[in-house]
């Protein structure tokens, strides 16, 4: 089945919306069954614990790094 330009746009355009739901999703079920996320927040990283508590871990760069791609050859 080849999709036309405008399907494939309409799809396309529901990527951004379904990774939201997608990292939510993961966010809250690292939470429920028992283990801590880390979040980045205020201009730190933030580790967020089951019972709602949270520790700040690091302060991040005032300036925004950068991320930078690797090549390997294999």
């Amino acid at each position: 089945m080849k999709l036309t330009e405008k399907e494939l746009n309409f799809l396309e355009e529901q990527i951004p919306a379904m990774t939201e739901q997608a990292t939510q999703i993961a966010y809250y079920t690292t939470l429920a069954n028992g283990h801590s996320v880390v979040i980045a927040e205020g201009g730190h990283l933030v580790e967020v614990f089951p019972d709602g508590t949270k520790k700040i871990r690091k302060k991040l760069p005032a300036k925004p790094v950068r991320a930078t791609r690797k090549k390997y050859i294999i």
